[in-house]
């Protein structure tokens, strides 16, 4: 189950999704040494999608030598990672309908624009990068 949300998370932060048998490897040889926080990360992603399946569940495809991610398989990984959907509307009590008194929404943070996503990518790119270089550099 892990190596199901490791391959999604890797697929999700190449820029179309798609990455080469060659690249997903290595990606994964250096997350799987990386130490206890990832194992740790991907137990609890997966134990909140219970019975994952990435093939036959459609989330990810193979396409001539490599994997890459659906929307399908973006979607159910936002949903593992919890991230905060819009804010439900606020009720009235019959105490505030009484006085009339309307409390205010809480603010609603801007969304992250293109260019934020893309510069988070450009940075976790040269992140890995380096985490390749080092390891060349150790296992030498």
């Amino acid at each position: 189950m892990n190596f199901q949300v490791t391959v999604l998370k890797i697929l999700v932060s190449y820029p179309d999704g798609f990455a080469v048998m060659e690249d997903l490897k290595r990606d994964m040889a250096i997350l799987a040494t990386s130490g206890r926080d990832w194992a740790d990360r991907t137990k609890r992603l997966a134990a909140r999608a219970p019975g994952l399946d990435i093939f036959s569940q459609g989330l990810v495809e193979r396409i001539s030598g490599g994997w890459m991610i659906t929307a399908k398989g973006r979607d159910v990984l936002e949903l593992m990672e919890g991230r905060p959907a819009a804010p439900e509307p606020i009720q009235m009590t019959s105490a505030d309908e009484a006085t009339g008194s309307v409390s205010a929404p809480a603010p609603v943070p801007p969304l992250r624009q293109p260019a934020d996503r893309a510069k988070r990518r450009r940075e976790r790119r040269e992140r890995r990068r380096e985490a390749r270089e080092r390891a060349r550099a150790n296992a030498s």
